[in-house]
């Protein structure tokens, strides 16, 4: 446990400055929409701290495939419940989704079908790369 600890800080404060990189992305397209033309310097305050978090929770949580010895599809779970928490909080606090239940059930279908695309674009990517190593011992 205490390594998983050590490598998930590790890892989370490596990438905790894409926090206001996320925050960027959001912000140009809430422009780009027209929804945001400024922001009060409080909330941008708010928000650059928040994303920062989400993105030091979402990079430590990926430790859990390198540290703990469970099964992928244990460990899958738990990074994906993990996200998905870290993302929707922070995505109420900063308003950048509303609390009504209509668009956290969309966002919850789009989150679910994103993470389950990734991780089979993965499966099928080491699928391929293990077919072309035993191809390559036969």
């Amino acid at each position: 446990m205490k390594k998983f600890i050590v490598t998930f800080l590790k890892r989370g404060a490596l990438f905790a400055a894409l926090g206001p990189v996320i925050l960027a992305i959001v912000y140009f397209f809430l422009n780009i929409n027209g929804v945001v033309e400024s922001v009060p310097v409080s909330k941008m305050i708010t928000e650059i701290l928040t994303a920062t978090l989400m993105a030091f929770i979402a990079a430590g949580i990926s430790a859990i495939y390198k540290v703990e010895k469970i099964q992928i599809g244990i460990a899958s779970l738990i990074q994906g419940s993990v996200l998905f928490l870290d993302y929707i909080i922070i995505y109420l606090i900063n308003g950048w989704l509303r609390f009504e239940w209509y668009a956290i059930v969309i966002f919850t279908v789009i989150f679910i079908a994103g993470f389950a695309l990734i991780w089979l674009i993965i499966h099928l990517s080491i699928r391929n790369n293990i077919k072309k190593m035993n191809e390559k011992l036969n």
